[in-house]
């Protein structure tokens, strides 16, 4: 009789501008995987800032015109992406001006005047975004502004998945957006049931890992400075720019990976640590964000929340701390 538990059925896929990885075990049919991408599409064409048309490019173009209905799903991400903006630590969903204005990681990229930054920080404002719960309409106040939730729609778009996934009984599997992780269920293919997840090393190559993680269903979610690199005049700028000063947020971290219950939750840790600079004395873990792991520039590893048994250097150039 076939080992149905250790059955594996993997496909890749291009969406969300990257490479799309499913894999299910057990009795997972390949339409199960098919149907994952199918929703993963519906989501992209309705969120996307990069096609002409789309429900936040509706929304978008009718800046400091008027109110938009969307969907439901389109809706409710929005609420929780303008709430989170609004706490003000350096998520914003509606950075995307700025961006446009530096565009690192795309061709054209430079170093703006400050003039041209501080004209765009009126427009990244989150208090300037009205929200209607019964229509579904959201409006933004201002022309020139744009809702862009790319920070947060890979971590929505996964926990979507991984509820479709549980809809048609997949108890387990692997669902990676990109990079974005989200291990649902037991490791079938490990003796202890945990995954073995690669930390990327942020000074080299892709798919270069410098550390593995042992851990249950999780999701977990990296930011780094390290793929999204502007150099000009013997300086270097990332991509991660702070809402608050208009330009890159410049701190000792390469990367923050965090481990969460949920993938969307992941999103906005990586981004609420990464501009907290650090681990702070009073971080503890929750029922909902689980650890974290921060390098910094000068390759130190430190460690919030996991165990120092399931953590497993790779490369001894680096110092591992535990705090």
């Amino acid at each position: 009789m076939e080992d149905l538990a250790h059955k594996t059925i993997h496909k890749t896929y291009r969406g969300l501008g990257t490479n799309i990885y499913l894999t299910a075990f057990g009795s997972a049919k390949v339409s199960d995987l098919d149907d994952s991408y199918a929703l993963l599409q519906a989501y992209e064409t309705a969120l996307t800032v990069n096609r002409s048309t789309s429900e936040l490019m509706d929304v978008n173009d009718a800046a400091g015109i008027k109110p938009v209905a969307v969907s439901d799903s389109t809706y409710q991400l929005t609420k929780l992406a303008i709430k989170t903006s609004q706490e003000n630590f350096g998520f914003n969903a509606l950075i995307g001006p700025l961006v446009k204005l530096w565009k690192i990681g795309f061709s054209g990229a430079n170093v703006p005047p400050k003039e041209a930054i501080a004209s765009q920080l009126s427009l990244i404002d989150p208090t300037q975004v009205e929200l209607d719960d019964d229509k579904f309409t959201i409006f933004l106040k201002q022309a020139g502004m744009q809702l862009d939730l790319g920070a947060i729609a890979k971590g929505y778009i996964a926990d979507r998945i991984q509820d479709l996934w549980a809809a048609k009984g997949i108890s387990s599997g692997m669902i990676n957006l990109g990079g974005n992780l989200l291990l649902k269920g037991l490791a079938p293919h490990h003796p202890d049931g945990l995954w073995r997840i690669g930390i990327q090393d942020p000074f080299t190559k892709r798919g270069n890992s410098i550390l593995s993680v042992k851990y249950g269903p999780c999701s977990a979610v990296t930011s780094g400075i390290y793929e999204r690199l502007l150099k000009t005049n013997g300086k270097t700028y990332h991509h991660i720019l702070d809402p608050k000063t208009g330009y890159p947020h410049e701190n000792n971290l390469a990367s923050v990976t965090v481990f969460t219950k949920t993938s969307v939750q992941a999103e906005i840790e990586t981004t609420r640590l990464f501009f907290a600079d650090g681990p702070q004395p009073d971080w503890q873990p929750t029922s909902e964000v689980y650890g974290a792991i921060f390098i910094t520039k000068d390759r130190t590893i430190q460690i919030c929340g996991l165990e120092p048994a399931d953590v497993f250097l790779l490369d001894d150039s680096f110092k591992l701390e535990f705090k």
